[in-house]
């Protein structure tokens, strides 16, 4: 097997047997990849306890070329992820663009997604608290834009036409985008939703990763749910979505 070296964040850490554990990493080099960290939960282990989620580092990686599951060699930690993982909602936050990563990346070699996830988490861990959950929204949906399925907000997905400023639509969880009040829309089984003119000019701002205080912050995780469901509904619901409203509700209540 050959052995590769590539700066990694871990996207997410789980026991396997009793000494062990399974990882999978967002590497720059090779995409996202599932390793075995031998002996890492035995006390003395030259892990040393650092794989956990969301920490960064340079992993020695052997390759196998005819399975899914590689050895971790080595791991030198370059950042900690326990500044997210001391808040809740920023963990979660975290959580829900690592499930973003893990459900459409491949394989292949992806610098520019590995910089900008690493960028995206750098981002949640330090902003102001006032604005968390806006960061969150806008870095979910830039990423998801980045991987090629942001919904269109600018014109119509039946007809073509540009929608004005002032102009209402309907928002088509199935088809991806707003269709004009013209086409219509049917909301009679949950696929559409009428989205007045201020909430697509916010759901395009938060496409192009802007931050800014929406005036219902709910209904933006709602139409982000309900979107994710249509799209990304193969592997079943996102944990990370349930996950991250337990966390915000609870924080709510603590508030």
């Amino acid at each position: 097997m050959p052995l590769t070296t590539t700066d990694c964040i871990i996207l997410r850490s789980q026991p396997y047997s009793e000494t062990s554990k399974i990882l999978r990493l967002l590497t720059q080099d090779h995409g996202v990849r599932s390793v075995i960290a031998k002996g890492a939960l035995r006390p003395r282990s030259t892990f040393g306890g650092v794989l956990e989620p969301f920490a960064r580092g340079r992993a020695a990686i052997y390759l196998s070329n005819n399975r899914d599951l590689h050895t971790l060699g080595s791991f030198d930690l370059t950042r900690t992820g326990q500044a997210l993982g001391r808040d809740l909602v920023r963990f979660a936050l975290a959580s829900l663009l690592a499930e973003l990563v893990l459900r459409t990346a491949s394989e292949e070699a992806d610098p520019a997604l590995y910089g900008r996830f690493a960028a995206a988490i750098d981002r949640i861990e330090t902003t102001d608290p006032i604005i968390l959950e806006p960061r969150g929204l806008a870095e979910a949906w830039a990423l998801i834009a980045y991987l090629g399925f942001a919904p269109i907000v600018e014109h119509c997905v039946s007809c073509g036409r540009g929608l004005g400023a002032e102009e209402e639509s309907y928002f088509d969880y199935a088809a991806g985008g707003t269709r004009c009040l013209e086409c219509g829309g049917d909301r009679s089984g949950g696929r559409t939703r009428l989205l007045p003119a201020h909430a697509r000019q916010a759901l395009a701002q938060f496409i192009r990763g802007e931050v800014f205080i929406p005036e219902r912050t709910a209904a933006h995780w709602a139409l982000l749910s309900r979107f994710l469901a249509y799209h990304l509904s193969d592997a079943g619901p996102l944990n990370s979505l349930q996950f991250l409203n337990d966390a915000i509700s609870a924080g709510m209540r603590r508030e």
